[in-house]
């Protein structure tokens, strides 16, 4: 078994320090150690973004438009591709990551005025793609649920990805929505194993919670796929049938998966991860990484990025294919409506004038 150094593992974290990044400028050392029972705040810094919708350009991902209303996940997930976003704000993208979360208030604000210009043609929105739409914070902000409500208000289809529970608050805006054939909502599951779960993404909801989230979501008539993402060879691979199993019989339409990525500040972070809760088969699994890419940790060419290529990845996709036509998970879903969006004054204005629940 493999040693490793440094601090010891947090309870509730997935990075255990701060790691350097790219664009470091200020280095910073802890006098006391960190780790173990010591556990680091969260701290949520409201931030007013200049714009809102994102533009996607790689032709690996199905959609052109979203929108993230956080920067930075509680759930902390070590393996997460958003960390790298982190170090733009000269923050590490490791415990800063989990532990210091931007959130966009004037979110809606900006996605009203982007949505009403001129210039902007009616397509689906995905939302919550870097970072979870529905991480702790949201609890008390609201934020994507005004975001929602702005959609609902314009007709704006938007397609929601998610591994928190809490999507089920705002099951009543999204059931509007589904009427109209304006959402999508994909859930994602990496694990049935509850104590996987615990190392792999720490504060997020658990397998059964999100299974059950599911089931609400097609029991209130809103279309929800599976989503297994990140695939990680030597850890979850061998729960693909599984899981569209699970996901097929509590109501899912859809799947698809994700090979793990590692840009970035992402590998070292991974690394230690492996060296932490695996350090048995950390060689292996870097191993079988590395022949998915060529011969390298992560390849971020486009097509290769999200599927890799060689026999692993084409063993994993295969049996990922198999199973979601076993479990009727490969129809394609209808598309979105983007025939009832409407611009004109008065809609964005509107929903300015609605107090969040709770308020008077």
């Amino acid at each position: 078994m493999n040693s490793y150094s440094g601090p010891a593992p947090i309870r509730g974290r997935g990075a255990r320090e701060n790691i350097d990044h790219r664009f470091t400028r200020l280095a910073v050392e802890y006098e006391e150690p960190r780790g173990g029972d010591s556990v680091p705040d969260t701290e949520v810094i409201p931030v007013r973004a200049r714009s809102i919708i994102s533009r996607n350009r790689s032709p690996d991902v199905g959609f052109n438009l979203s929108v993230n209303p956080y920067q930075g996940c509680e759930h902390g997930c070590v393996y997460c591709f958003a960390r790298p976003t982190h170090a733009y704000h000269d923050l590490s993208p490791g415990l800063d990551f989990e532990t210091r979360i931007l959130a966009k208030t004037n979110a809606v604000e900006l996605l009203a005025s982007e949505l009403s210009a001129p210039s902007y043609t009616c397509e689906p929105i995905a939302v919550g793609v870097n970072t979870d739409a529905y991480q702790p914070a949201e609890r008390q902000l609201e934020i994507t649920r005004g975001l929602l409500r702005l959609c609902l208000e314009v007709r704006q289809p938007v397609v929601v990805i998610t591994k928190s529970a809490l999507i089920l608050r705002d099951l009543d805006i999204l059931s509007e929505l589904a009427i109209r054939q304006l959402v999508r909502v994909a859930i994602s599951v990496t694990t049935l194993d509850a104590e996987l779960k615990r190392r792999m993404e720490p504060r997020a909801a658990g397998p059964d919670a999100r299974l059950g989230v599911i089931r609400k979501l097609d029991a209130a008539g809103v279309p929800v796929s599976v989503m297994l993402a990140p695939v990680i060879p030597r850890i979850n691979d061998h729960e693909i049938e599984q899981i569209l199993e699970a996901a097929a019989g509590h109501g899912a339409r859809g799947a698809s998966f994700v090979l793990l990525r590692l840009p970035r500040e992402v590998l070292p972070l991974f690394r230690d991860w492996l060296q932490v809760h695996f350090p048995d088969r950390a060689v292996s699994v870097l191993g079988a990484l590395s022949a998915c890419h060529g011969g390298k940790a992560y390849d971020s060419s486009y097509h290769d990025r999200m599927r890799g290529n060689g026999p692993i990845a084409t063993l994993i996709a295969r049996r990922f294919e198999l199973a979601r036509r076993r479990n009727a998970l490969d129809t394609p879903a209808p598309p979105l409506s983007t025939d009832l969006f409407c611009r004109g004054p008065g809609h964005q204005l509107a929903l300015f004038q609605t107090p969040h629940r709770g308020q008077p």
